[in-house]
């Protein structure tokens, strides 16, 4: 059974930077500066994190359960909202470096505060976030205003206390890392060591200590001496879950390589290459292109890597290098038509893939605001749309059918009216829980399966 067809929506309105109910309101086509650009959980879910073209960083926190209202447990309301980075100019190259946010990643929690890592195209920050609902009142020395009081009036002496006052979240910047990359940076991802992050762009990964901002180690290089000999260029990468030393990280060409830290500084010779030979009869234009791989997710055993490029899902196991133990098809009808989405440039867009707690159901994104689940178990697969027009609060989403030819059926969609500027590159998977987030243009649905959520 594909989980989450019966579902919980809330949508969060990037541009008011206020959570909605889903289906409340007129459709508004988006400002550039609030498309959500990503989407990450924390370690326990009840925080979720997008990050916007517009450099700023929405925080949802998760509502406890009310006996008044069993069914408010999964909805996310607004936590903290913050500028993360600004547009920047880099004078030495003549290049204008934007605020988009490309990756958030959540620290594991070590108090009372949470911490996250957020990166543009350059630089990489680190959040720290805390609550606060007292405050101190009764000094010595300073009035209720602040100010310093005339010591010739102090007579005497008194305890401060604090008193409560209304919840104020701060965010607060405790590091900035900078100056590391010279190509725009795609993902970062943080050890199981909890203190280094690696941060890769086109050409180079560096390893940082989460405490030192003025200098990092480089650990796969790999561009040529002469830039007229590049072939390839890094796509993702991530650590292992568990092993501190490993790490993958993959191609525009559609393999992975699998690093080990404990076999030399440099990891430019990996450990293993994971790649699946091509088929010639299937040999086009549009091979090198459509096999790039555009994200990769190790499972949360560690046992697995999860890779999405243009057309599939792969799913590959860390002992066998040759080929994937699982492969399914996201939106086979489009080969077709790749000529054409070659020419509106879609065919470059970078879709994401996400594993669900257990690791048993994979999901990823395609076009018309649809998104697919795919359960490893009995191999069977669902389409499901994210969109105001479709969606009610606490509706049971219904499967969606893209028809190829032949006989079309009521609700069936053809390929031909597919929109393609309606897309979903985003997704994320609660650690523990059948929740997800689905980020579609401006908005952010929050999915909740109620139909057995004991299940993972």
């Amino acid at each position: 059974m594909i989980l989450i067809v019966s579902a919980k929506l809330g949508t969060a309105s990037r541009d008011k930077g206020t959570a909605a109910q889903g289906g409340k309101g007129s459709f508004i086509s988006a400002i550039p500066s609030d498309i959500i650009s990503t989407v990450e959980f924390n370690h326990t879910g009840e925080l979720l994190a997008t990050g916007d073209k517009g450099g700023r960083v929405v925080i949802f926190q998760r509502e406890p359960e009310s006996k008044n209202e069993p069914y408010s447990q999964g909805e996310y309301n607004v936590y903290s909202t913050f500028q993360s980075h600004e547009p920047e100019f880099d004078y030495l190259k003549s290049l204008e470096i934007e605020e988009k946010i490309n990756k958030i990643k959540w620290l594991p929690q070590q108090n009372a505060a949470h911490s996250l890592l957020s990166t543009n195209d350059k630089t990489i920050k680190l959040w720290k976030i805390t609550e606060r609902d007292k405050r101190p009142e009764g000094y010595n020395l300073k009035d209720e205003e602040g100010k310093l009081k005339d010591l010739s009036t102090v007579t005497s002496l008194q305890v401060p206390v604090l008193k409560p006052m209304d919840l104020m979240v701060e965010v607060t910047p405790r590091r900035i890392f900078a100056n590391g990359h010279t190509y725009h940076v795609n993902s970062i991802s943080v050890n199981s060591d909890c203190e280094t992050y690696m941060s890769a762009d086109d050409l180079r990964i560096n390893l940082w200590h989460l405490a030192i901002t003025d200098r990092s180690f480089n650990i796969v290089d790999i561009k040529p001496a002469n830039m007229e000999d590049l072939t390839e260029v890094i796509t993702a990468s991530e650590f292992h879950p568990h092993h501190c030393n490993l790490f993958v990280y993959s191609s525009s060409k559609g393999s992975l390589r699998l690093c080990d830290m404990r076999a030399s500084a440099l990891c430019d010779k990996h450990s293993k290459l994971y790649e699946e030979p091509e088929d010639p009869s299937n040999r086009s234009f549009f091979s090198e292109i459509i096999s790039s791989v555009s994200d990769v997710k190790f499972s949360h055993s560690g046992r697995y890597m999860l890779t999405r490029d243009y057309l599939t899902v792969k799913v590959w196991d860390l002992n066998m290098e040759t080929k994937p133990v699982e492969t399914y098809q996201v939106h086979d009808y489009l080969r077709s038509k790749l000529c054409s989405l070659y020419e509106n440039d879609c065919i470059f867009d970078k879709f994401e893939c996400a594993w669900n707690g257990s690791d048993s159901v994979i999901m990823t994104g395609a076009y018309n605001n649809f998104f697919r689940m795919f359960d490893r178990n009995t191999k069977r697969d669902v389409t499901l749309e994210a969109s105001r027009e479709s969606s009610k609060p606490r509706a049971i989403l219904k499967p969606r059918r893209v028809c190829v030819g032949g006989k079309r059926r009521k609700d069936d969609i053809s390929v031909d009216s597919l929109d393609f500027t309606k897309k979903i590159l985003h997704t994320a998977w609660h650690p523990t829980e059948n929740i997800i987030a689905i980020a579609a243009t401006n908005n952010l649905y929050i999915f909740q399966d109620k139909v057995n959520s004991e299940m993972h």
